[in-house]
């Protein structure tokens, strides 16, 4: 299936939820792609920090699933609300990074859902400083950013 099906799926259920939208456009470049919907109704799609924005991921890839038996990654942005947000996540990791960096002990970031999750443990993959892990269960499950020591060219963990 390409992704052009799943834009005009996108662009169908839109419509039969009555939602006015602009546009909605496949991002190919994104990882995995991004089916980037503009409207000037957002407030609708996006929903309270996010949850109908979550939802409508969700329903699509059902609908997929189920009319085509095929599991494809993608995501669905509206007015870039997604993309700022990792944006922000990101920039959040950096900064815990640097502190644990700077006071040469493990720092924990605040709750955060498993997607957002392994977006942090990637950035920190190739970090010769930093080791991050998941710690907690559910709702409290966080990054913690665990600094490495560096003595006379190994690696000690603190």
């Amino acid at each position: 299936m390409n992704h052009e099906t799943i834009k005009n799926l996108t662009e169908d259920f839109l419509n039969k939820l009555t939602v006015e939208f602009n546009e909605v456009e496949i991002l190919e470049n994104d990882i995995p792609p991004t089916i980037f919907i503009k409207t000037l109704d957002s407030g609708v799609l996006i929903g309270n920090n996010g949850e109908n924005l979550r939802a409508l991921n969700h329903i699509i890839k059902k609908i997929i699933e189920k009319k085509f038996s095929e599991n494809i990654q993608f995501l669905l942005d509206v007015n870039g609300y997604h993309s700022q947000k990792i944006m922000v996540l990101k920039n959040k990791a950096l900064m815990f990074a640097g502190r644990a960096k700077t006071f040469k002990s493990n720092i924990d970031m605040p709750p955060i859902n498993a997607y957002e999750r392994m977006i942090v443990h990637s950035m920190f993959i190739n970090d010769s400083e930093i080791k991050t892990e998941s710690e907690g269960n559910g709702k409290t499950r966080r990054v913690v950013f665990k600094y490495i020591k560096k003595e006379s060219g190994i690696m000690n963990k603190e």
